[in-house]
């Protein structure tokens, strides 16, 4: 294995993309070759930070580069993605992984015969308290999840499932290994024309069910999740970074009654996205494997698109936007 600097670039370098810049800039083992930008200006600027060449084309960057970021609109993450696959390179895009489910299956084929990583970048995947509890092994019966945040205009081009919910189906697929038998949604538009605030349950075929709530017009921020399973309950406060474990322990003599021994962890703040590059740069390298593969990616995009779906059409046939509406889709033998 050579151990040269991978040669890396990011494509979109706004919000989120010039700090995928910035890590790989700043990793001893990466050799931030240049970013690229539809805007000139947002292209020179984050270039200009870190010393590298600036492109508006992303074409330009092909067989300069071993890994690229690529963090533009989602409508655009098909495209270039392909061209930086078919040219051999490994490939960290932001989540949702592609526009539509066909993109994402052909991006994974085109990346499974091209042998590169296509990773997806559902950065809470990466949260330190996450990462602590699923070190064990874990046989979730019950998982309830609510993910709120106050009203932003950023990203409200996209339902409040897709831009905000979508994390936790992500881990949730992750933690539930039985296939997923069937899908209720309910939601309401509110302030925007799309969903803005959603509740999903998903029913595993192992029995399992899933309680997963977003809203992106919430008074307050909060990003919690509650894993219940046989003799043992967890708590994920991803927002602040405290992991609660509570388990039954031995039998008290006095009461006879089992004592329920309390765990909390609150972990220093880390940097994901950091956690998050470190691991693309690894997998590239072929030194491990792939954490969140385009893959998991497709499966939390697919069950995505089937609750925005069920509350989609529950609103048209109701023919109001001013309530929450249910609907129920089964998906028995077809796992996301």
């Amino acid at each position: 294995m050579s151990q040269n600097p991978l040669r890396c670039a990011a494509v979109g370098v706004g919000h989120l993309g010039r700090w995928h810049a910035a890590k790989y800039a700043a990793l001893p083992d990466t050799e931030l070759v240049a970013v690229a930008d539809a805007d000139p200006e947002t292209a020179r600027r984050v270039a200009a930070e870190h010393g590298c060449a600036a492109e508006t084309d992303h074409r330009a960057l092909i067989g300069r580069v071993d890994a690229v970021s690529i963090a533009a609109p989602t409508t655009l993450h098909y495209a270039i993605a392909r061209d930086f696959i078919e040219a051999g390179c490994h490939v960290l895009v932001e989540k949702p992984v592609t526009a539509t489910l066909d993109e994402a299956e052909a991006l994974n084929q085109l990346a499974e015969e091209r042998g590169v990583v296509l990773q997806v970048g559902h950065l809470e995947r990466f949260n330190a308290a996450l990462r602590q509890l699923t070190e064990n092994p874990l046989h979730p019966r019950f998982i309830e999840s609510h993910r709120l945040a106050p009203y932003k205009p950023r990203a409200t081009d996209v339902s409040v499932v897709l831009d905000l919910m979508i994390h936790d189906i992500d881990i949730i697929l992750a933690l539930v290994d039985s296939p997923l038998a069937e899908i209720r949604a309910s939601g309401a538009r509110v302030l925007t024309g799309d969903i803005d605030i959603a509740n999903a349950r998903l029913e595993f075929e192992d029995g399992c069910v899933a309680n997963v709530t977003s809203s992106r017009i919430s008074t307050k921020s909060e990003r919690r999740m509650r894993i219940f399973q046989s003799h043992a309950y967890a708590s994920v406060d991803f927002q602040n970074r405290i992991l609660s474990f509570n388990h039954l322990g031995d039998v008290d003599p006095e009461t006879g009654a089992p004592e329920i021994h309390r765990d909390e962890r609150v972990f220093d703040e880390a940097d994901a996205l950091l956690a998050e590059i470190r691991a693309f740069v690894a997998a590239a390298r072929g030194d491990a494997p792939v954490l969140v593969s385009g893959r998991d990616g497709q499966r939390a995009l697919e069950t995505a698109s089937r609750i925005t779906e069920l509350v989609q059409a529950n609103l048209n046939v109701m023919g109001r936007a001013d309530g929450p509406h249910s609907a129920i889709e089964s998906a028995t033998g077809a796992r996301p």
